[in-house]
């Protein structure tokens, strides 16, 4: 069963050559890629946050399977929802998905489920895909699309992640989120500021904190909390901000920006 394209052309480009063009422009290989348990990756439109997902991407050694942990936008489906196709297909080609980590994951625990509709338009994962495919031919994934907002959730979520780490070192993940959303730059960069501390903290509860406290609109913090938990969990002690920007860069509108950051947990 294989999940077709459901945003190529609008987020991406649609046809191979021109998108192979985009992410060789986008993706800065750096001279010594790092093992990292987690990534945090903007999931706008290449044009606009391309270039900071590539920043975030070449700084990476990309493991065999990838976790990629993105926003359910539409709420339909599970509320922690595991992809049940076995391919993702982009203009790239076939991904596989590691069916085996993924009945791992929904037997391990029943916050898990298999479901196949949340994120078939979603495209939080799916603009992730074509960088994978691009810094690691080969590697599989595992999409999860995240709805569940309760705290207890999203750390007992980033609990069972972080057990599959203890059996399986060329693991990693990625949290898919964009930053403040439709508000002036400067007030986009303070705010923004606010949850990238935490995430460099390693602050799970913290960044679920500060992002509530704040209405801060990083639609994204659900699938950061876990990918946080889980990393620290499973081993991590630092973080680094790669990348931070917002579309009025590309725009030249700053009255209403959407921000966006890179950001290695390692």
């Amino acid at each position: 069963m294989v999940r077709k394209p459901a945003v190529a052309g609008q987020f991406y480009p649609a046809d191979k050559k021109s998108l192979e063009k985009e992410l060789q422009g986008m993706i800065v290989a750096a001279d010594r890629p790092q093992k990292v348990l987690g990534l945090v990756a903007p999931h706008a439109g290449y044009v606009y946050s391309g270039a900071c997902a590539g920043l975030g991407y070449g700084r990476v050694q990309l493991t065999e399977t990838v976790i990629i942990l993105g926003v359910n936008h539409r709420g339909q489906g599970a509320p922690l929802a595991l992809d049940g196709h076995d391919f993702w297909q982009t203009p790239l080609g076939n991904v596989a998905l590691d069916s085996e980590l993924r009945s791992r994951l929904s037997n391990a625990s029943a916050l898990f489920a298999i479901d196949s509709d949340a994120g078939r338009l979603e495209h939080s994962l799916e603009v992730q895909v074509p960088f994978i495919q691009a810094v690691r031919p080969g590697a599989r994934i595992l999409p999860v699309t995240v709805a569940a907002q309760h705290l207890p959730d999203l750390l007992a979520a980033g609990h069972e992640i972080a057990r599959l780490f203890k059996e399986n070192n060329e693991l990693m993940m990625v949290a898919s989120s964009d930053m403040s959303h439709y508000i002036p730059a400067a007030r986009a960069k303070h705010l923004d500021d606010l949850a990238i501390e935490q995430m460099l903290q390693l602050d799970a509860p913290g960044l679920y904190r500060v992002v509530r406290e704040n209405r801060i609109s990083m639609c994204g913090v659900a699938p950061a909390v876990i990918m946080l938990a889980a990393a620290k969990e499973a081993g991590a002690n630092s973080a680094e901000l790669v990348c931070y920007t917002h579309s009025g860069e590309v725009s030249g509108d700053l009255a209403e920006v959407v921000g966006y950051a890179s950001l290695i947990v390692y």
